[in-house]
């Protein structure tokens, strides 16, 4: 944690890299430095931050040495030696929470011409700690912290109907009185959401489709990972061939096969992503990736991009499921299906019914309404269906949403 520097003859504080050195927050000119650049950025233009580690940026004034954790456990994945420490004394400190009271004053400051917005990357799986960073209620309803504390906890959970339903309704009940809830599935931290849903060796496309109509149809803002909308897959990199300092340092944790180049062609070694020659690139391609490329995947209407442009068309379309209320569905919903029910809180009360098949079977999801309109199916081949029944048939790890009509 501690490097010499010897221009200054002192050693400073790194919690990661010795080239991530990182700041004073408990001295007052620093944060204020640091909000003068927040001002620049703003004056510009900028619609807000997105804050790195943000849950880590007060420290134990004292600076004591975090406890030992003998099991290793926390975080969502390995992390080597670095699991071998509870972060008792540098992350969540109680402080945190002043700093960014203060720079919520700051945002609201510009935000006469439009929102402007904080993001904290925070992997805290505590749901109460987590939901802490949402603030306190003010007078006007709003909270007085981050606008959206990132949400990792689908990160952790088991891909399964129970381990999905675990995290969005314990999160649904957590949240303080005028939070908005948001969900990520992938980042530049974690395998390919492809590949990372089946781990079984399987090709993972019907999992990322599943997942694509999850994210897009849960209450809250949805964060997508470049290339997700793609389908990509994990790029494989030999052990020697690793750039990111953590592949280096802890073998398997590497990170490069997630951050590969996005690719817009399929008909050169750099996938339209750069005129430079592929050795030029950071990270290879991919044979896979290259196949699954934007210009290939606009010629499929039921391409995995097809599947994405679709869902957020319905997300734009549909009041229910971009400010609607959420509610499980439990009566005669089998074992193995997720579904949920959103309803638009104004106009028509707009219902529409959302429903995910995790096994590799096929089943039926009892609807609240004799009738109902098939929106959409990861398939992408079902649009426009009828059921009178009040069921819905769903095919092996399929995923669909549905209109109630009645």
């Amino acid at each position: 944690a501690w490097a010499w520097d010897e221009d200054t003859g002192q050693y400073y504080l790194h919690l990661y890299l010795p080239g991530q050195p990182d700041l004073n927050w408990r001295n007052s000119e620093v944060q204020e430095a640091m909000f003068e650049q927040a001002r620049f950025w703003l004056e510009r233009g900028a619609d807000g931050f997105r804050i790195d580690v943000a849950h880590a940026i007060m420290k134990d004034p004292a600076f004591r040495d975090n406890p030992p954790n003998p099991s290793g456990e926390g975080f969502h994945k390995h992390r080597g030696a670095y699991d071998e420490q509870q972060r008792l004394y540098e992350e969540g400190h109680p402080d945190t929470h002043r700093v960014y009271r203060a720079f919520r004053r700051l945002l609201d400051g510009y935000s006469t011409d439009g929102d402007r917005i904080a993001l904290g990357e925070m992997h805290i799986y505590d749901r109460g700690e987590w939901a802490s960073y949402y603030g306190q209620p003010r007078a006007d309803g709003s909270l007085d912290e981050m606008h959206l504390p990132i949400n990792f906890a689908l990160l952790k959970a088991d891909w399964t109907a129970a381990g999905v339903r675990e995290v969005v309704d314990s999160l649904e009940a957590i949240l303080p009185r005028g939070a908005w809830p948001n969900y990520v599935l992938g980042n530049h931290d974690e395998q390919r959401l492809r590949t990372r849903l089946s781990p079984d060796g399987r090709d993972g496309e019907a999992e990322a489709r599943q997942a694509a109509v999850l994210l897009l149809t849960l209450r809250g803002t949805p964060m997508l990972y470049y290339g997700d909308e793609l389908g990509l897959e994990e790029v494989e990199i030999p052990p020697e061939e690793q750039l990111d300092p953590w592949g280096q340092n802890v073998p398997g944790l590497g990170r490069d096969g997630c951050r590969t180049p996005m690719p817009w062609t399929s008909d050169d070694d750099t996938a339209g992503f750069s005129d430079a020659p592929p050795e030029a690139l950071w990270r290879p391609v991919g044979d896979a990736n290259r196949r699954r490329s934007v210009e290939a995947q606009r010629e499929d209407d039921t391409s995995v991009l097809a599947l994405y442009r679709r869902l957020l068309d319905l997300r734009r379309e549909t009041p229910a499921l971009h400010a609607g209320r959420y509610r499980p569905l439990d009566r005669g919903v089998p074992t193995g299906c997720f579904a949920y029910l959103r309803t638009a809180e104004t106009g028509d009360g707009d219902r529409v019914v959302a429903a995910i098949n995790f096994t590799g079977e096929e089943r039926t999801v009892p609807l609240p309404a004799a009738d109902a309109t098939l929106l959409l199916s990861s398939r992408l081949d079902r649009e426009g269906e009828r059921t009178e029944d009040a069921s819905l048939r769903l095919r092996p790890r399929e995923a669909a949403v549905v209109r109630l009509d009645a």
